[in-house]
């Protein structure tokens, strides 16, 4: 029987915790700056979780 091979562009993105919660960090915070909002970017700048709707997928991808 075959196995599932890492997504590798997956696991450099997201992460597990302790718990099984899929962690992830917000996309547009590399360019293009100047004209988003300071309460943007702050938002931006934190981690996040992915929806729950989304992570069993992703917890394929990265296997673990």
């Amino acid at each position: 029987m075959g196995k599932i091979k890492t997504h590798k562009a997956s696991a450099k993105r997201f992460s597990l915790t302790g718990s099984g919660k899929v962690k992830m960090n917000h996309a547009n915070h590399r360019h293009n700056l100047g004209h988003k909002t300071a309460k943007r970017k702050r938002g931006l700048r934190k981690g996040d979780y992915l929806s729950e709707s989304m992570a069993p997928a992703i917890r394929t991808l990265i296997n673990k």
